[in-house]
């Protein structure tokens, strides 16, 4: 009320030129994303305000699960990952009665992105899970018959159960890092089979680490590729930028610094070209080096 007795009336200010900008700018992005990524790129710089060959800040904590045999929280820019590694004793399989079992997955709730509906895994999810058993089983970092408590009787089954906790672009180098961090935290109790009553008993006191071969830890670095006036490489996508990607590639390598694995997605006519691959590969080698120091 005023000191007359009338209401009073609140008048809004109307919107700054900045704060107008924005709000265009925004619609903008909504309705052309490819436009507005290729305007950006055609003065040297990502939607973000990185460059383009900038890759987003990494944060690494292990042992945060207390209930989990082994753990890491993954932070690549906006992107974290939290993953767990419980191990269960099974037997093993008939052809090859000397190994355990190392069973990845990722889970991308719809908590983690509006992308994401709830329900069974994602058909992303799965083809990630797929991928990621697949590194870490050619890499070699885990030996399977080092798994082995009694050779045809039992062995260690090790879950390696990563859920995304935000999504924002290139989950799989993110995911990846954090399934190595744990399972170099990871410590199992000492466990003995038991001719006579069939059963395998496990030492409440003693633990060990695995038996991990750490120069070849598997690290992942990922590049897009858009073929706007002339071909960009982006390393690190957001989930912006992920979508509107002509070709994506993921280059693997291990601590020693060799090439595991190059996975490429989409039309691939820019990566036919040698240099730009041979760029991708030299980066993702110093990308590895960054990665151990942090694990």
């Amino acid at each position: 009320m005023s000191a007359t007795g009338s209401p009073s009336t609140c008048v809004k200010a109307p919107p700054s030129q900045e704060e107008t900008d924005s709000l265009r700018a925004q619609i903008f992005q909504r309705l052309h994303p490819r436009t507005y990524l290729e305007r950006f790129l055609t003065e040297n710089v990502r939607p973000d305000g990185r460059t383009f060959d900038e890759w987003r800040t990494v944060h690494v904590n292990v042992g945060s699960i207390s209930t989990a045999d082994g753990s890491a929280l993954v932070r690549v820019g906006d992107t974290t990952i939290v993953c767990g590694i419980k191990a269960e004793i099974a037997e093993p399989e008939l052809d090859r009665p000397d190994d355990g079992f190392l069973v990845p997955n990722i889970d991308l709730p719809a908590i983690c992105s509006p992308k994401f509906k709830p329900g069974p895994p994602s058909e992303e999810a799965q083809v990630l899970s797929d991928r990621l058993n697949e590194v870490l089983i050619s890499s070699g970092i885990l030996s399977l018959p080092s798994l082995c408590i009694q050779p045809g009787r039992a062995v260690w089954t090790l879950y390696v159960d990563a859920t995304c906790i935000n999504y924002d672009g290139n989950v799989f180098d993110a995911t990846l890092l954090a399934m190595v961090a744990a399972l170099k935290n990871v410590t199992l109790p000492k466990a003995s089979f038991d001719e006579e009553t069939g059963r395998t008993t496990c030492s409440r006191k003693t633990r060990a680490p695995l038996q991990l071969q750490l120069s070849r830890a598997p690290y992942s670095a990922s590049f897009g590729i858009v073929d706007a006036s002339q071909p960009c490489v982006l390393s690190d996508p957001t989930s912006f930028e992920e979508p509107l990607l002509d070709t994506s590639l993921s280059v693997i390598v291990d601590e020693s610094g060799n090439l595991i694995s190059v996975s490429e997605l989409g039309m691939g006519a820019s990566i036919e070209e040698q240099t730009i691959l041979l760029e991708c590969i030299a980066d993702a080698k110093k990308r590895g080096l960054q990665m151990q120091k942090l694990i």
